[in-house]
């Protein structure tokens, strides 16, 4: 400190204008605090907040009884309260609650834009960015760091018309996403939401699937390969995985065919995953790099450097046969795969023995079929959604341990959680919700940055008097044709509709004008279309003429030079005419 103070003293402890720190209110995540206490969220100490609030109780009345009205509610919640702020704010006493540590849950942050259920959910990696889609036909892009109090997205746009979003994922170098429909073509979209390309969908007339260019049925997952980001697999309701090239939209790298035992040897594929490796691993110990849950109930596994003939692992009956299975997730090592299935169940599956699962979690309500189950980054929970259990009621998002699917925290959310992604980096949960909502769980200690921005940046500057002048003065200048939803497409997808549509507008066409019909109009005359044929196309007026004039008008060129009776000119007899006096003309007459 002593060097400082001399640096200071000479003028030469710093150059520029030193930067000016916000002042942050410490106890800026009070807002955002969720209302339940952590304590009753656990499912094994429940009955602990009886005797907790049974003792301020006792206390309470051995004071003064001056304010006799209501005595026994405010004081188990006042001391209930300060109970709860201690061990998360006092760093010496958070030391003792692993379980606050390990989840994130303490925080939420509400993002609500969508006006139905929020059945696609992804994160890039950085966790700086959230895209989410929804039955109600839109996508949206959410940036933490752009984003304000408001927490409204800063772009929407609808990619499939009126088709449901099943799935969407972002790419391992977070720069570009896919997103999958009700649609049988798939949509790549850059990092700020713009289409990048639409891949091309087959002929469904074509009864062998290998042979067509693109899926010929409903899209229901989509996966990117883990270290390769050029390629990426789809499945589809035509019974195939089809496994894609980003630079090549017309037509896919490889074809899997999956084959039923069922009747029709067709089943629709509900969800894809990949392995974390997508490859081989020393010794010899191949890895599966592709697994799939069908319709059937069947989960099928695939090693990339196979032929797709046939799957390298499967086994019937996964799942109950009907239902739709809503995820497909490998964990770290490669070894463990975890379904989450329609039939309210959560299995865990080892690759190396793969006749029965390892265990399983029933009794999970599933309203949706897209929801889903993950793996805590640190390999160690299982977190799930489960729907509520009468109509309007909370539903609850389930943490589980990995060996043995035991319930180790329960948390009520505001609706039933349908997406679940649990974000390593930022170390934050992200729910989507059937109300529309997307919730967004951390806590101020342990998580890093994401919904954690939104309240370091301070209270919002109030608009000045000068704000207002300049957005008056330059208004802003907006042309319609110039944005991306007006560009024409690639060139694969909707040309002959588009072309017949082109035609009908006159000025697209440049169609000709026609003529008017009718009365006529707009100081037109009217008049058929075969008088405006005959006006403008024929220009003969021998109709106008007398014929005996156009006739004595050829007949001097006919006697010089004549074409036909050359040959008579000079043995023809020329006629002679008798005289007739004019007296008996006159008679005649």
């Amino acid at each position: 400190m002593a060097d400082m103070d001399v640096f200071a003293a000479m003028g030469i402890s710093g150059f520029g204008k030193p930067n000016q720190k916000k002042n942050l209110d410490p106890a800026r995540f009070d807002k955002s605090k969720r209302s339940e206490a952590p304590a009753s969220l656990k499912t094994a100490p429940a009955p602990a907040p009886a005797p907790e609030a049974s003792g301020p109780a006792e206390e309470s009345e051995d004071e003064e009884d001056e304010n006799n009205i209501g005595p026994p509610p405010p004081p188990p919640q006042a001391s209930s309260n300060s109970q709860e702020e201690e061990p998360e704010y006092d760093p010496a006493e958070m030391g003792d609650d692993d379980a606050d540590d390990e989840f994130p849950t303490t925080h939420e942050l509400i993002l609500k834009d969508h006006t139905k259920v929020v059945s696609a959910l992804a994160l890039d990696p950085s966790g700086a960015r959230i895209v989410s889609g929804s039955h109600d036909y839109d996508c949206k892009l959410w940036d933490f760091g752009g984003m304000d109090m408001r927490c409204k997205p800063f772009k929407s746009w609808e990619p499939s018309g009126s088709y449901h979003i099943h799935d969407i994922k972002y790419s391992n170098d977070g720069q570009k996403f896919l997103v999958i429909s009700g649609t049988n073509q798939a949509k790549l979209y850059d990092r700020d939401g713009e289409e990048q390309a639409t891949f091309i969908k087959g002929d469904p007339y074509i009864r062998d699937m290998k042979n067509t260019a693109g899926h010929v049925g409903e899209l229901s997952a989509c996966a990117w390969h883990p270290k390769d980001p050029q390629f990426f697999i789809t499945s589809s309701a035509d019974s195939t995985i089809r496994i894609w090239d980003v630079e090549n939209k017309r037509k896919q790298k490889t074809v899997i065919v999956v084959k039923s035992k069922e009747r029709g040897a067709r089943t629709k594929v509900l969800s894809c995953a990949y392995s974390p490796d997508g490859g081989m691993i020393g010794g010899g110990d191949p890895w599966i790099d592709i697994a799939l849950v069908c319709l059937d109930g069947a989960l099928h596994m695939w090693k990339t450097s196979s032929n797709f003939v046939r799957p390298n692992l499967s086994i019937e009956g996964a799942h109950i046969k009907g239902t739709e299975a809503g995820s497909l997730v490998f964990s770290v090592d490669g070894r463990t795969v975890l379904t989450r299935g329609g039939d309210d169940t959560v299995k865990l599956w080892d690759l190396r023995a793969f006749k029965r699962p390892l265990c399983t979690r029933e009794n999970l309500p599933t309203l949706y079929p897209n929801t889903n189950a993950i793996f805590s980054p640190d390999d160690k929970y299982v977190v799930t959604g489960a729907g509520a259990a009468v109509k309007g009621g909370t539903g609850r998002l389930l943490f589980l341990r990995k060996e043995t699917l035991e319930v180790e925290k329960t948390l009520e959310v505001g609706a039933t959680p349908v997406k679940v992604f649990w974000h390593s980096k930022i170390n934050q949960i992200v729910t989507g919700l059937s109300n529309g909502q997307i919730c967004v769980l951390y806590s101020p200690h342990t998580s890093l940055n994401g919904a954690k921005l939104l309240l370091n940046k301070g209270p919002p500057r109030k608009v000045t008097i000068e704000d207002m002048s300049d957005a008056l003065a330059a208004p802003a200048i907006l042309t319609p044709h110039a944005l991306p939803m007006f560009r024409d497409g690639d060139g694969i997808v909707g040309n002959k509709r588009k072309r017949e549509k082109d035609r009908l507008d006159p000025r697209k066409s440049r169609r000709p004008e026609l003529p008017v019909t009718g009365p006529g109009k707009g100081g037109r005359v009217g008049a058929s279309a075969t008088q405006h044929v005959v006006q403008n196309l024929v220009r003969d007026t021998t109709r106008d003429e007398d014929p005996r004039e156009a006739l004595l008008r050829y007949a001097q060129v006919a006697n010089e030079d004549p074409q036909w009776t050359a040959a008579w000119k000079e043995n023809q007899p020329r006629p002679v005419f008798a005289d007739v006096p004019e007296e008996e003309d006159d008679e005649e007459n």
